[in-house]
């Protein structure tokens, strides 16, 4: 950002704070471009995974965020020409969010001047990005019980609606959260247990490992019945690809294979919609392709990995 001679404050203490946060800035800047560099141009031992160099650059871009709070308190012409640039760059919130309106009035809608009636000309009309934080709440089930005056022993009540987890505490919808938090999120289930307990919610871990077990078991049919709509399609394509596995005992981890199949004829205007089932295994042998596709005839989109020739002879 450079300074012009028009707006620069008089008093010499303000000045130096202006340079100071703008030398500040400078350096934040600069290791930014250091990081790209590296993540770029780097040798391969010294260049940085994508996750890495985004967890510093946010540590940078934070930094810079707080500097230029700090400059506004002191230069109301550099505020005001960041507001400027961020209600331009801010585009339009998603349709589908659900909208609640609050209006601002005046307070005495005769004018000012003449004390005659105002009438509404316009309106100006700002949308804010709001967020309701995870709560949890008590779902109460009453089964009342009815007996008969004139027969003895005759009690009639409607029968408990079936739960997930019989005998449990969960919601469907809450082992829902615990899952996508887990696989999707990577927030591992100790985690959980901490964050749910800020709220009054002491769940232990090994209750949301258990809760994670029998969902899991209860979804295999899901998945199998996946799996075998895309081995009915004429062109699935597969893969493989590693995963780092815990392994217990040996202090390290363990190299996994993911095999994900998958269908996607929308740019040929295929029919069939879009999906994607993904298969562990221990290793990438030519076996676990022949095992995965047993039934399917068709044709197999591949790369140039000799474990699918098996699939072909």
């Amino acid at each position: 950002m450079t300074l012009a001679a028009d707006t620069l404050p008089d008093d010499p203490g303000t000045l130096k704070a202006m340079l100071i946060a703008e030398r500040m800035r400078a350096e934040r800047l600069e290791q930014i471009i250091k990081e790209l560099q590296r993540h770029r141009f780097g040798r391969r031992a010294e260049t940085l995974p994508e996750d890495q160099l985004l967890l510093g650059l946010e540590d940078v871009e934070q930094g810079v965020a707080a500097d230029e709070a700090a400059e506004e308190r002191n230069a109301p012409a550099a505020k005001v020409e960041r507001i400027t640039k961020r209600r331009a760059n801010r585009g339009s919130l998603p349709a589908h969010l659900p909208r609640i309106e609050t209006v601002v009035d005046i307070e005495h809608k005769a004018c000012p001047c003449c004390r005659h009636p105002l009438h509404l000309i316009g309106e100006d009309v700002a949308e804010r990005l709001d967020i309701v934080p995870a709560q949890f709440r008590v779902l109460v089930t009453r089964r009342p019980r009815y007996g008969c005056r004139a027969c003895e022993g005759v009690v009639v009540q409607a029968p408990a609606p079936t739960r997930l987890i019989e005998g449990g505490l969960p919601t469907e919808a809450t082992v829902a959260q615990v899952l996508v938090s887990k696989f999707a999120d990577h927030l591992p289930l100790y985690r959980q247990a901490q964050i749910y307990a800020r709220q009054g919610v002491h769940l232990d871990r090994s209750t949301l490992a258990d809760w994670v077990g029998r969902a899991a078991f209860l979804l295999r049919p899901v998945h199998e019945r996946l799996l075998g709509h895309l081995k009915a399609s004429s062109k699935p394509f597969a893969d493989e690809t590693t995963a780092p596995v815990l392994d217990p005992g040996r202090g390290r981890t363990k190299t996994g294979q993911f095999f994900p199949y998958a269908r996607d004829d929308r740019p040929w205007q295929g029919a069939d919609p879009p999906a994607v089932v993904f298969i562990y295994a221990p290793d990438r042998k030519a076996e676990r392709p022949l095992d995965h596709l047993q039934g399917f005839t068709g044709t197999l989109q591949v790369d140039g990995y000799a474990g699918y020739r098996a699939l072909a002879e």
